[in-house]
């Protein structure tokens, strides 16, 4: 078990995948109120149990009585989600894998979790997000190498203006690019090599890979 990787499991829907299942492995593990309905199907036993828990059923804390739990109010100034990382972190987390924090019914919730994990990169705190069959990355100025697999698909979401952007192993590589923001421009890439390297000059933005997804749209 690495003691500073932690995968805080989150209330939106999880598939889970074989990638999921080795991108996991190792990790310490917190659930954030009904994320823990992830645990069983992963095969992982948080180490704690947080949230206001409105969205924890009785069937849920039956079948997790030994997980130590530590209730929020629902008046809160926090999600559930950042209270689960808040925790990570202050046990030493540097690595945080944030499993269902994206797509489903709440997509406030959902920007929110990549507007949250640009903050946490900006920290120093190495960042992933995913459903499983979707996974987003923050991408700062620097460099970012993701192993996916040939012919799957790729965006690049710009938070503000990007310059200096470059994509090498896609279909559709780019050198020192300049995207304005709100340019679709980086939408819909492909790898087309084991590893997309990205690096950037300077801006905010969110690499959004589906890894399963080999249409080559």
């Amino acid at each position: 078990m690495t003691e500073t990787f932690f995968a805080i499991l989150m209330g939106g829907a999880l598939t889970v995948t074989p990638r999921l299942t080795r991108q996991i492995a190792g990790a310490r593990v917190i659930a954030a109120d009904g994320g823990i309905r992830h645990a069983r199907a992963l095969g992982v036993t948080p180490e704690v149990w947080v949230g206001d828990f409105d969205s924890a059923t009785a069937a849920m804390v039956a079948d997790w009585p030994k997980v130590p739990r530590e209730p929020y109010p629902p008046a809160k100034n926090e999600t559930d989600g950042e209270i689960a990382v808040a925790g990570a972190i202050a046990r030493g987390a540097r690595k945080v894998l944030l499993a269902g924090a994206l797509g489903g019914e709440r997509s406030d919730h959902a920007f929110m979790h990549l507007l949250y994990a640009v903050s946490l990169a900006l920290d120093g705190i190495e960042v992933i997000l995913t459903t499983g069959e979707e996974e987003a990355y923050p991408l700062l100025s620097g460099a970012l190498a993701l192993e996916l697999p040939q012919a799957s698909l790729f965006s690049v979401l710009g938070l503000d203006r990007l310059d200096g952007l470059t994509i090498e192993g896609a279909r559709y590589p780019l050198t020192d690019f300049h995207l304005p923001f709100g340019s679709s421009r980086t939408i819909s890439n492909v790898a087309a090599a084991e590893t997309v390297t990205f690096s950037l000059v300077s801006g905010r933005a969110v690499v959004l890979a589906r890894p399963y997804d080999l249409s080559g749209a």
